[in-house]
């Protein structure tokens, strides 16, 4: 598989909304939703139909996903900070190989992965397979590239840290000893509070089974991310920390 070209890297954040888009447009092909095609299914399975709490334990699990996704982002950007999350470059400066880089060497693009796990219950059929697909396979190419250049930078030691620890699927152990790094979590959840607002959003429908609900939710996310990304690239600016960007991953790095 190919590595994202700097373009893709430079605009991940455009390009993963762009998955979301079009997963979520494929209702004009599918209209069936993939959550409610999943209950319906089972309740077949059983030999029953299916009631509106199942409609519910069904996107409750979806909800779940997206506040996992949101809990190993929150984690992961605790360990390095907001400013490196969403910085367009890749950053080589530094390994950190603490917290969830223990267990996995990408976290933030394997919470990714989740939170098209969950959200894909809420598109079409289609849309579900376009969401985690396209999300799977976009994040790889990203890793391929960050792994390229930290690997150039650093060396031996990424090496040895890339062998001890899976690239995306998290070990149920932690592979490293802990390093003594102490997680900021105002910066975690600062850098991470549009994926919490995303993740609140299914938990509404799940609740409520109200799409006008689930899209009002949805769309304070951004309102909160644009307020977030403002606070961050101010001071990011006043620590010279470098070119503004979006959003962003990381096993190993980045000084800021």
């Amino acid at each position: 598989m190919l590595a994202a070209s700097e373009f893709g890297f430079k605009h991940r954040f455009w390009i993963i909304g762009a998955i979301f888009f079009v997963a979520f447009l494929s209702y004009n092909l599918d209209p069936q939703n993939a959550g409610a095609a999943v209950t319906e299914w089972i309740a077949r399975l059983c030999g029953s139909t299916a009631t509106t709490t199942d409609y519910h334990l069904t996107f409750a699990i979806a909800a779940l996903f997206a506040v996992a996704a949101a809990l190993v982002r929150t984690s992961a950007t605790a360990y390095l900070n907001p400013e490196v999350m969403m910085d367009s470059q890749v950053q080589t400066s530094r390994l950190v190989a603490d917290g969830p880089y223990r267990y996995v060497r990408n976290p933030l693009y394997f919470g990714n992965i989740l939170l098209a796990a969950g959200f894909g219950l809420m598109a079409s059929r289609i849309g579900f397979f376009i969401l985690v697909v396209g999300m799977i396979v976009f994040c790889y190419r990203l890793i391929l590239r960050e792994e390229a250049g930290i690997a150039a930078s650093q060396g031996d030691s990424y090496r040895a840290y890339c062998a001890a620890v899976p690239r995306l699927l998290p070990a149920l152990r932690p592979k490293l000893p802990p390093a003594g790094s102490k997680p900021n979590w105002a910066d975690g959840l600062l850098g991470e509070v549009f994926m919490w607002v995303l993740a609140a959003s299914v938990i509404a429908f799940a609740v409520t089974l109200n799409q006008k609900v689930y899209f009002v939710v949805l769309a304070f996310s951004f309102l909160f991310y644009a307020v977030c990304l403002a606070i961050i690239s101010r001071r990011r600016k006043s620590h010279g920390a470098g070119t503004e960007g979006n959003a962003a991953e990381g096993p190993a790095k980045r000084a800021g």
